[in-house]
């Protein structure tokens, strides 16, 4: 239909509609601000480099949001320099209180927690997203708000732990990228994994030529180990010149070096 969205700008509409909220879920997650805004630029990214089936997803914010959440809790940001010291805690005390408890829970706990009370999604939902079954994803669930209770018991209430999750997101202010420079990212990223390929196989191609030029064509043997010959007399030094030895070898000193007499050796 001629009112019908480009890509481009079916991905900008989701964009629009995800990314700031989902920095602000990725940062309870996380903790860490710029990794955050990492982790969703990237989930982006990779949406934009897979978007006929993004597009084509019953749920593509889920999956944008699935994939922000793996990146973010991956154990690889441990050995990363920038990652390695925390970043500075919001400034309000009962909101440093609740993200320090956030962050203790274990990643799988702290994920289903956020989905369920945070983002708003059923269990079914929870346990799919989370890769869980529902009776797992239910006691997941379970033990991150007994958790919670009992370092915030006035958060026992599933209603006021949403309520003060949405508020903790909402006070830091983390803005996302624009989506063009999000699908510039994506489009150059994607060009330098595409060179890396073609140079990986052009080296490795180039290697098993090199491998079969200089490769044998026929077997040879290896080469035994030397063995002790017994009989023969061993290798001496050479003694000193006997005197008739000495007396040829000044008679030879003693002639021309040039001339007949050396082609044409004289009978003794």
């Amino acid at each position: 239909p001629e009112d019908s969205l480009t890509p481009a700008q079916a991905f900008d509409a989701l964009y629009a509609f995800c990314a700031p909220a989902l920095v602000r879920q990725t940062y309870l997650l996380t903790g860490r601000r710029e990794l955050a805004r990492e982790s969703v630029e990237r989930a982006f990214q990779v949406a934009w480099q897979r978007w006929p089936e993004v597009a084509r997803d019953r749920d593509p914010a889920g999956w944008v949001r699935a994939t922000a959440y793996d990146f973010a809790l991956s154990p690889w940001h441990r050995f990363r320099p920038r990652y390695r010291h925390p970043e500075p805690p919001p400034s309000d005390a009962s909101d440093r209180a609740l993200l320090d408890v956030l962050l203790k829970l274990p990643p799988p706990q702290r994920r289903t927690l956020l989905l369920y009370d945070g983002v708003g999604l059923d269990l079914p939902e929870t346990a799919a997203e989370t890769e869980a079954t529902t009776p797992a994803t239910a006691n997941r669930l379970l033990h991150a708000r007994a958790a919670v209770a009992d370092r915030l018991p006035g958060l026992s209430d599933p209603d006021d732990l949403h309520d003060r999750l949405a508020e903790l997101a909402s006070t830091e202010r983390l803005r996302a990228p624009k989506p063009a420079a999000v699908r510039d990212g994506s489009e150059r990223r994607a060009r330098f994994w595409t060179r890396a390929a073609i140079a990986f196989t052009v080296a490795l191609i180039g290697t098993t030529a090199l491998t079969l030029r200089t490769a044998p064509t026929r077997y040879e043997p290896p080469v035994p180990p030397g063995a002790t010959v017994r009989g023969v007399p061993p290798r001496v030094a050479p003694g000193p010149l006997s005197e008739k030895e000495l007396k040829l070898r000044s008679k030879l000193r003693s002639e021309a070096r040039n001339g007949p007499e050396r082609v044409f050796p004289q009978t003794p």
